[in-house]
């Protein structure tokens, strides 16, 4: 793969590249509507490919939070069109590395000193690159080392690279309101710990900690001495990445034993530490040769507040969401319905939100779930392609519910996404029985 021997750090060159970037994207349309004229029959399908295509290649090279806007939109299979999912989800993996010279020269600039000075050993080309680092392979007293070095840039960078996302971001999920300033304060704000190294390993080491009991999971050993705020220097972990597992495993015992896992290390996190790491999507796990799961990244930890953590659950329970009186209190606690919502805003939001909780926390209506369950994915994606095609809900302020639901939704989500790649059936509380 091509090589970074730089990355825009300034606003003006990552403005410019984006608006180059929209300009294609302009002349794409131009060109939809120009075949759509000759043939009626003309799908968007192209469109989308060469959109999310021309949008990728401008966001791998960017690197940082707009790269990894576009990772988190990827998990979004429900909501974005097939060509965005395919494409953004390369953000995972497939990002063009730096090269050797500015590896070495972001090292020095990170930790004062060079690779060679800190290890044994240290391959300049990385492994894995990602949006907001890349990982290279080293040594230290013969033990095997994963090394992972910021971009440089890309903290700095955060605040105006939202800022030129954010209107796409608007549209696509229909926020409106003065209020709308609440959910890009939390990205911008998980995005910022995101860039903090010293954070990421002093989180790392809690969680490992409080979750080592959990069995058929692992955890990298972190070393301070070796890291600061923009390096970070763990043990090196073997095993194949989840996705790539998934695509090949046809062992339902191993897959519901990497479920069970997975499911107790998010369900622990939630409902004991209620702090949970935030960011499930594939290149953050890895499965081993005895088929145990390994989570590398502790870069995203969102803390669950009392007084969402108590309504929200609430919510999962068949017996309050049939309840009207219950239900329509616990809305107006998860900020989902407002004192100021007229009766018609009340009534919509009200059927929209029983209809949906309704259908995905049926994983805690029973001791088991299996998430290979075609139906209930199929269901899902009929009620998202029903509400976006819904003219009624463009007509309201699409802001609904309190700010912990961006990064908790996406931890759901992400999860279930996971489960189901893996065709993994699970015990939905045996979390509660595994001793300490």
């Amino acid at each position: 793969m091509k090589t970074l021997d730089s990355i825009p750090t300034g606003k003006i060159s990552r403005a410019s590249k984006l608006v180059k970037t929209g300009v294609k994207v302009g002349g794409n349309y131009l060109k939809y509507y120009g075949e759509k004229f000759v043939n009626s029959e003309t799908t968007k399908d192209k469109l989308n490919e060469n959109n999310a295509e021309a949008i990728y290649s401008s966001l791998k090279d960017l690197k940082g939070s707009a790269l990894k806007v576009a990772q988190m939109l990827s998990m979004e299979k429900n909501i974005m069109p097939k060509a965005y999912v395919e494409k953004f989800s390369l953000a995972q993996f497939q990002v063009p590395p730096l090269s050797a010279p500015l590896v070495r020269k972001t090292f020095n600039k990170y930790f004062g000193k060079y690779p060679e000075d800190l290890y044994d050993s240290f391959e300049a080309n990385s492994v894995a690159a990602a949006s907001i680092g890349q990982v290279h392979k080293a040594e230290k007293n013969e033990k095997k080392l994963a090394v992972k070095i910021q971009y440089p840039g890309v903290a700095e960078s955060i605040s105006s690279d939202l800022a030129l996302v954010k209107p796409v971001a608007m549209k696509m999920f229909n926020i409106k309101g003065k209020d709308s300033d609440k959910y890009f304060k939390e990205v911008e704000q998980k995005l910022l710990e995101e860039t903090d190294y010293t954070l990421e390993v002093k989180q790392s080491k809690e969680i490992t900690e409080a979750c080592k009991h959990i069995p058929n999971l692992k955890f990298p050993k972190y070393y301070p001495e070796l890291s600061n705020n923009r390096i970070i220097t763990m043990d090196w972990m073997q095993g194949e990445h989840l996705s790539e597992f998934t695509t090949k495993n046809a062992n339902k015992v191993k897959a519901n034993k990497i479920g069970q896992a997975l499911w107790d290390f998010y369900m622990f996190q939630m409902h004991e530490l209620k702090r949970v790491h935030a960011d499930p999507h594939p290149g953050n796990f890895l499965v081993d040769n005895d088929s145990n799961l390994v989570a590398i990244d502790f870069g995203c930890i969102k803390e669950v507040p009392e007084e969402f953590y108590v309504p929200y659950f609430e919510l999962a329970k068949p017996e309050n969401i049939n309840n009207p009186e219950v239900f329509l209190q616990k809305l107006y606690e998860l900020e989902i319905l407002k004192q100021e919502d007229t009766p018609e805003e009340i009534k919509f939001f009200s059927e929209l939100f029983h209809e949906m909780l309704s259908l995905f926390t049926k994983p805690f209506h029973g001791e088991e779930f299996d998430f290979s369950d075609a139906i209930f994915f199929g269901q899902i994606a009929d009620l998202s392609d029903k509400y976006s095609k819904d003219t009624e809900i463009r007509k309201m302020n699409g802001n609904r519910g309190s700010k912990h639901f961006l990064y908790i939704n996406r931890t759901f989500f992400g999860l279930y996404n996971l489960l189901n790649d893996l065709g993994a059936k699970v015990k939905v509380n045996n979390y509660k029985t595994i001793e300490f």
